[in-house]
């Protein structure tokens, strides 16, 4: 395996951590890209990876959109995430998670970890006990914290109205037509709003069973997960794993607009450059998908009430405003413009 500061995804990180804890079976990645505006946030990704060099650039891709995303929505906090490795068929056990929360306590406070992929809050409880640098806990109704699916899918779905708005001139989701990728926490919660509004929804999820149920709820259309990328709609909204805007996808793509939550959408750069010449609004991932970490980072700052995290959230649509609006003046990719802003403000622009 290559050196970490030899794969394409190394940006000039600040920590890289591999921990391997063989009584309960801990293989873990911490990358903590930034600690300008403050400690590397980001949660911690539970998954099955074919190849432990897949999980390094995980770890490596989602610790960079975390600096972004806490940069771009103003929080005084740097960019990290954990990835545990996970065996197929393996158990995740208490002692696993004891000994992930050892590895963050480990680094000092350089890192706060949180939900993600995979990790549930009773999982972040667990992890609480052997570390203090740990957020997303159950909170008490109406403060900051807990669960960050719905605040995240709060956010994305303020994120769809602003790009309905901007690409289709409208500021009413009824009848556009959105097809939606992934319908877990997120992107069901997005599903929700959406169809309350009278929008039209196509959903397609990995989980058959679950994207049917709420497609019977909500009485919306089912596509293959494998179909959904190229289903004529006003909206794609991604909401699953990432990189699956690539150059052969983003050719096949029949909306003028993405608009999703899910992490890491580019699978490379110039893809951001070839969707721009699609002439599809596209918003940036880590600002629209802002939501979650917002209500995690308010409760660890200890910053907070529910209410000043659905203000804040609130805020997503007109940053977006502002990317689109210096796309279009510059003729740069939205993507381009959103990491620009962000490098700035972690002062590497």
């Amino acid at each position: 395996m290559s050196a970490v500061w030899d794969f394409a995804d190394f940006d000039d990180h600040e920590h890289v951590h591999m921990f391997r804890d063989r009584a309960s079976g801990l293989t873990a990645v911490i990358a903590v890209h930034s600690t300008h505006l403050g400690p590397g946030a980001g949660g911690v990704r539970y998954w099955h990876y074919p190849q432990r060099a897949a999980a390094i650039t995980d770890a490596l891709r989602l610790s960079r959109g975390m600096s972004y995303k806490n940069a771009m929505a103003g929080l005084p906090m740097g960019g990290g995430k954990g990835v545990i490795l996970a065996d197929e068929g393996a158990a995740k056990t208490p002692e696993l998670l004891a000994a992930f929360g050892r590895a963050v306590e480990s680094l000092g406070g350089a890192y706060v970890t949180a939900e993600d992929v995979g990790i549930t809050d009773a999982d972040m409880v667990q992890i609480s006990q052997h570390t203090k640098h740990v957020s997303g806990l159950p909170v008490a109704s109406g403060e900051a914290g807990g669960d960050p699916g719905p605040l995240t899918a709060l956010g994305v779905y303020l994120g769809i109205k602003a790009a309905i708005r901007e690409g289709l001139n409208t500021d009413s989701a009824k009848d556009v037509r959105i097809a939606i990728q992934g319908v877990g926490s997120v992107g069901g919660g997005v599903a929700r709003r959406l169809a309350a509004e009278g929008a039209k929804l196509t959903l397609a999820d990995v989980n058959l069973a679950r994207a049917k149920q709420l497609a019977d709820e909500l009485g919306a259309e089912l596509a293959d997960s494998a179909a959904i990328m190229e289903v004529e709609a006003d909206v794609l909204s991604p909401n699953a794993l990432g990189a699956i805007l690539t150059e052969a996808s983003i050719e096949k793509l029949r909306v003028p607009i993405v608009a999703g939550g899910a992490n890491n959408q580019l699978a490379t750069a110039l893809d951001g450059q070839r969707i721009h010449d699609r002439g599809i609004v596209y918003a940036p991932d880590y600002v629209i998908n802002a939501g979650g970490i917002i209500n995690v980072a308010l409760e660890y700052l200890g910053q907070g009430s529910r209410e000043e995290v659905e203000s804040r959230i609130h805020l997503i649509p007109g940053r977006l405003a502002e990317i689109w609006a210096e796309s279009k003046a510059s003729g740069t990719p939205a993507s381009s413009v959103a990491d620009r802003m962000a490098q700035k403000l972690i002062g590497r622009g």
